[in-house]
């Protein structure tokens, strides 16, 4: 008996429709004539999907008894004696009761499976393992019920129910998805569109992995080799030469012009190590591709083009971006090159692009031999072991071991000989070469004590010896080199690696730049010096360490970037293979330099835009806004003071009143004034201070009338850390603007709760409501929403608000209410470092 296939319907959230999904399955399955019965379906009274019940048979749950209270369970037994064809699992993750056959309900979804019976079943996004703590990050809840990643991927077939997060939350203000009362909670809560639209990705990125792991496995199983050109994968080939950046613009052209082109650079690197690339080069290629949106990938191959294809065909790549050859013509006789051996052997399956560039024909140039840079006193211990070790030698062998044979002989004389190569290098060892020839030829050659030799076999061993003595040196000098070189080379990319990373962080910490160059050369003092001409004195744009140099000239390392800015270095001289290096880090200080100064610029621009605005905007303001209540000020004084006109004495107490209401309009114009020009000078300082809410906002109400709010403010929410003062002027503004906008006899609801680590608490009203354009534009100062009367203030409430709630290291955001008007969200960090509270959500969303 076979293993059951397993069907899964994946949602993002609660509410998607993934039961609805799976039942109208198993209605095309029973029209089909398959044997096929519900194992276990929640419905949660939806009416909809309660109705596609109707004409599947059911299997009779189990009941068990659970401290004094009872439940219902899948009857696993029940399906198992039943055997049909196809069984419906809902909630894959659902925790059984304890007493159950299994803990887990994919577990007894196994054992169906085990029996030859498939299985349909559905689950969330954010019930698998892995993604536990990027959903609780989201939202805020921890998942209490998870299921293994690994059941899911073997599942035979995974179908994605997909839903925007604005339709979701239209069918729950309707009612379909939970009771009314549970509504609001929800869409206060989880269901944010925020929230919705990131499991939403996480659910689309999850199923196109699988898509991805379904194609791979399929052709692998299948041994294809060629390209399936789902989706466009342009591979550039890179040498490490300046034409990269050329071809890596193209190449990201040409994935522009299809949806969900990717671009993939891959350098291929010989085995042997041996490359003429340029390191600074090929990193400034690799943060152009990933500036660019591409990946970067680094193959190790002898045949280039051979690998190239090889990788190519392994990412399932459409098309291959390569650049004319630098070669020479004339070189193009002994070889074709790897752009047209690529072209030749690509197949019809991959289309390559030949692109010219200015370096091409130029030639490609040799690799730079460096050689091993040896201390001093390591060179003497080499001269030694090559000139007195030969002689020490000598004289041991002939006073010890005078008939030890001329074959031993010429091995100890060998290993000194290794011993000068591995000291000092070739020089020496090729001297202890020479020198340790003659020594054998006098000392034990026949005759002895002459430099002739007697026996031709002697003369052939002595040119043997001195051949292998020489390669032997040779081949250890050249290790030495190549060992020095890796070193080093591996120390240059390192450096190279960290200044393309600073480049993709965004890091822009001039000192922290010029501070890691100091420390990379062991230099006293680094300064960046510029001027604006050539006739101009030089000035410090930035430097650290002791003692830094006021021009280029009194420095030990110069370097000039460009025509007005140099590098200046003191403490030692650089050799001349480390200004490749110091090239890196001076391009990148003066990338980091400029950026510095634009951010500032573009900072400075935008303050002074911002109070121009504001300026023009308090004009306005006090032309109108203020002016009138002065007006209706002085009309009132005016009328008392006349004694052309007898008041009585409702007269006069109304005209005190209209005073009193004119000044305290001023008074609040004018400290919402104040509150704003405080905001754009940053003198806005907050005594943070743990506080309760319930403390807080009661006192914030004073303003509006005491029938116009609800209260909802729990004494068991914890408490946050936030400034008092600054806190209960935000509230109050931001109830008193919903109050102006709520119509009669609807008050305006003020609740609050937890979520994680913060607290949020909501001013909702049922008024007109905010386009979803203009929720933002609220915030912004002097800003009054519709057709709001001019005597509803200069629009600084919010804006203030919003200011004082960043002071204190909140949010403020507005969110529509459901059914119609505006909901503000306050969100305040908890104090101290107690435990984050679960707030409370309807069970299917976190079941």
């Amino acid at each position: 008996m076979g293993r059951g296939k397993l069907r899964i319907y994946l949602g993002a959230a609660p509410g998607v429709g993934k039961t609805y999904a799976m039942l109208s399955e198993a209605h095309r399955r029973v029209e089909r004539g398959t044997d096929c019965v519900v194992g276990f379906v929640e419905h949660h009274h939806r009416p909809r999907t309660e109705v596609m019940l109707h004409g599947l048979e059911l299997i009779e749950r189990r009941e068990l008894e659970y401290r004094g209270s009872t439940f219902t369970e899948m009857d696993v037994d029940a399906i198992l004696a039943r055997r049909p064809a196809v069984a419906l699992v809902d909630e894959l993750a659902h925790t059984n009761v304890p007493g159950s056959r299994n803990a887990k309900r994919w577990q007894d979804v196994e054992e169906l499976l085990q029996a030859g019976i498939d299985v349909i079943s559905t689950v969330n996004i954010q019930h698998l393992e892995s993604l536990g703590d990027v959903v609780e990050t989201i939202t805020g809840v921890r998942q209490r019920e998870t299921v293994p990643d690994e059941v899911a991927r073997r599942a035979d077939q995974i179908e994605l129910v997909d839903m925007s997060p604005q339709a979701l939350r239209r069918r729950m203000a309707h009612g379909n998805v939970y009771k009314p009362d549970k509504v609001d909670a929800a869409l206060s809560n989880y269901f944010r569109p925020g929230n919705l639209t990131a499991l939403r990705e996480l659910a689309l990125l999850w199923v196109a992995d699988r898509v991805d792991e379904y194609l791979q496995e399929y052709r692998g199983e299948h041994d294809i080799r060629t390209t399936w050109q789902a989706r466009e994968r342009i591979v550039v080939g890179l040498t490490g030469g300046p034409e990269g950046r050329t071809l890596i613009r193209r190449a990201a052209r040409l994935a522009e012009k299809g949806a969900g082109g990717e671009v993939l650079a891959v350098y291929i690197a010989r085995s042997d190590g041996l490359t003429s690339a340029s390191p600074k080069e090929l990193a400034v290629q690799r943060t152009l591709v990933e500036g660019l949106g591409g990946t970067f990938h680094h193959v190790i191959g002898d045949d280039i083009p051979d690998s190239l294809l090889e990788f190519a065909r392994g990412v399932n790549a459409t098309q291959i971006v390569l650049g004319v050859s630098r070669r020479r013509s004339w070189q193009s006789v002994f070889s074709p090159g790897v752009s047209a051996t690529v072209a030749r052997e690509s197949g019809p399956d991959l289309d390559v692009h030949i692109v010219t560039h200015d370096e091409a024909a130029k030639g490609r140039g040799l690799p730079v031999a460096r050689g091993a840079r040896l201390g001093r006193s390591r060179r003497i211990w080499g001269w030694l072991a090559g000139i007195a070790g030969p002689a020490l030698l000598t004289v041991l062998l002939n006073q010890l071991v005078p008939d030890l044979g001329l074959a031993n002989d010429m091995l100890l004389f060998l290993t000194c000989t290794v011993a000068a190569a591995l000291l000092g290098g070739l020089l020496p060892a090729l001297a202890s070469a020479a020198f340790g020839s003659l020594l054998l030829n006098y000392y034990f050659t026949p005759p002895l004590h002459q430099f002739t030799i007697s026996d031709p076999k002697n003369i052939v061993a002595i040119a043997i010896f001195i051949g292998v003595a020489v390669s032997v040196a040779s081949v250890v000098d050249l290790a030495a080199r190549r060992t020095h070189q890796a070193a080093r080379l591996r120390a240059e990319s390192e450096i190279l690696s960290f200044l393309a990373g600073s480049v993709l962080r965004g890091e822009d910490s001039l000192d922290a730049l010029l501070e890691r160059l100091r420390e990379t050369f062991a230099m006293q003092s680094v300064v960046l010096l510029e001027r604006t001409s050539e006739v101009d004195t030089w000035t410090t744009a930035a430097s650290v360490g002791t003692g830094p140099v006021s021009r280029p000239e009194d420095a030990d390392v110069d370097l000039p970037i460009g025509d007005n800015m140099a590098l200046a270095l003191t403490g030692r001289v650089l050799p001349a293979e480390d200004r490749r290096v110091l090239g890196a880090f001076a391009a990148q200080a003066a990338v980091v330099l400029d950026r510095q100064r634009l951010v500032d610029e573009a900072e400075k621009s935008r303050e002074l835009a911002e109070a121009n605005r504001i300026r023009t905007a308090l004009l306005a303001a006090v032309s109108h806004d203020l002016r009138t209540p002065l007006a209706g000020i002085k009309a009132s004084v005016s009328s008392l003071r006349s004694d052309d006109v007898e008041w009585s004495e409702e007269d006069k107490a109304e005209l005190l009143e209209g005073i009193e209401d004119g000044a305290d309009r001023l008074a609040a114009l004018i400290g919402n004034l104040l509150d704003m020009s405080r905001l754009n000078t940053g003198t806005v300082v907050p005594l943070i201070r743990e506080t309760d809410l319930d403390e807080v906002v009661p006192m914030a109400l004073g303003g509006v009338p005491e029938d116009s709010v609800e209260l909802d403010i729990p004494e068991t929410l914890p408490m946050v850390a936030v400034d008092r003062g600054l806190l209960e002027r935000a509230v109050a503004n931001i109830v008193e603007n919903a109050v102006k906008y709520s119509p009669d006899g609807q008050p305006v609801k003020v609740s609050a709760s937890a979520l994680a680590s913060r607290v949020e608490l909501r001013v909702v009203d049922r008024g007109p409501g905010v386009p979803e354009e203009a929720k933002e534009r609220i915030f912004e100062p002097f800003q009054r929403h519709g057709d709001a009367p001019r005597g509803a203030g200069v629009g600084l409430g919010l804006a203030v608000a919003r200011g004082f709630t960043a002071a204190i290291g909140g949010t403020l955001t507005a969110e529509d209410t459901p059914g119609g008007g505006l909901t503000m969200v306050l969100t305040l960090p908890i104090a101290g470092d107690g435990p984050p509270v679960s707030p409370e959500l309807p069970t299917s969303a976190v079941t």
